[in-house]
């Protein structure tokens, strides 16, 4: 999702400037406004929810969360586990959008000829929270 845009950056399976468990972050650290991005099988929900956990703690305070992003794992409806589960980790996040299987990235990154509609609209979306 990073690379759908020159100004994002993706922070690497973690928040971006974690800071050290043991300093207390200071009065003029940065804050990241961020988005969890994750795929719709259970090992990217399970990870999406623990990230959602992290935030909603207070763990991580440089981050202004300003949603998740669930990418389809594989084409077609869901499982309802993986519905309901879905369903739950959506719960404990600003907003949550989806983001449809897009066959074109299997084999090929993102560009102006593969990024679905739905797709576009969310960059436009995400760009003008970050703005």
């Amino acid at each position: 999702m990073a690379g759908l845009d020159d100004s994002w950056a993706a922070a690497g399976h973690g928040w971006p400037n974690r800071p050290s468990p043991d300093r207390l972050p200071t009065v003029h650290q940065t804050v990241h406004q961020t988005v969890i991005v994750a795929r719709s099988h259970v090992a990217g929900l399970r990870a999406a929810q623990t990230a959602a956990r992290q935030w909603a703690s207070g763990r991580v305070p440089s981050i202004h969360l300003l949603g998740l992003i669930i990418v389809a794992d594989a084409p077609g409806r869901l499982p309802r586990p993986l519905r309901e589960l879905q369903q739950l980790v959506s719960g404990g996040v600003p907003r949550t959008w989806t983001v449809p299987w897009v066959e074109a990235w299997r084999t090929a990154p993102a560009d102006e000829t593969n990024i679905p509609r739905s797709v576009r609209s969310l960059c436009d979306e995400l760009r003008s929270l970050t703005h």
